[in-house]
């Protein structure tokens, strides 16, 4: 997409539009193009403004999400937001793109967005852009490819980090937060300040740390929450 998708939050949670606009803003090609705290200010808001993708809540006073969605006649795509994973199944009868469980964290937001764009890729007639299969990194004087399933997790070594895979363990000339932003965020996710993991490859999780090839992965107290949102959604 060349133009930037325009979105809408309808929530009537002030702080699911603080968590949802401030995801939104991280990707320049997202725009918020309004928010909405119930169904009848939707209703008025779509009846006389196009937008791309519509968050929405469902569980609103007045008229719910599931309400709205079946009261519109052109309804955007859209995202259903709730604390409720009873209406799952429901949602799905009126073509939503995705589901997503508050709280609501930035990997899983992500996610939502990627299948977005796979499915109005194929509605135009295009092929879903192809997952990043590699990841080029520096290893001494040498830039080398290395596949990204063969990762299991990284680890901060001074200036430095540790990438360990299935065949050998690469000393990289990257800090852990650039090789964060380089990783596709819905196959990696950062468990420490001093590690990154691949998700696939976590065998067990107890409170304090993940099971990763053998290896005992510590959990940071900051990335907790995220973690135990992100491992369950993929189980």
């Amino acid at each position: 997409m060349t133009n930037k998708i325009k979105c809408i939050i309808v929530d009537d949670e002030p702080a699911a539009h603080y968590v949802l606009s401030d995801y939104i803003s991280k990707n320049s090609f997202l725009s918020l193009e309004h928010q909405l705290y119930n169904g009848l200010e939707a209703m008025e808001y779509l009846t006389n403004n196009s937008v791309d993708l519509m968050f929405l809540d469902i569980d609103m006073p007045e008229v719910t999400g599931m309400e709205l969605l079946k009261t519109l006649p052109n309804k955007p795509k859209t995202i259903l937001t709730t604390a409720y994973s009873e209406f799952a199944l429901q949602s799905y009868e009126y073509g939503v793109i995705d589901y997503l469980l508050k709280p609501i964290f930035y990997p899983r937001f992500l996610k939502a967005i990627a299948h977005f764009k796979d499915k109005s890729a194929i509605e135009n007639g295009l092929e879903p852009k192809e997952e990043v299969k590699d990841i080029i990194l520096k290893i001494g004087s040498d830039m080398v490819s290395i596949v990204l399933d063969d990762i299991f997790f990284t680890q901060s070594y001074g200036n430095y980090v540790k990438v360990y895979t299935m065949k050998r363990t690469y000393v990289a000339t990257i800090t852990t937060t650039e090789l964060e932003k380089q990783l596709p965020s819905s196959l990696f996710i950062r468990s420490h300040k001093s590690y990154i993991v691949a998700i696939n490859k976590v065998k067990a999780i107890d409170k304090d740390c993940l099971l990763v090839s053998q290896r005992h992965i510590p959990i940071g107290i900051t990335y907790k929450r995220e973690i135990m949102e992100t491992l369950n959604d993929f189980e």
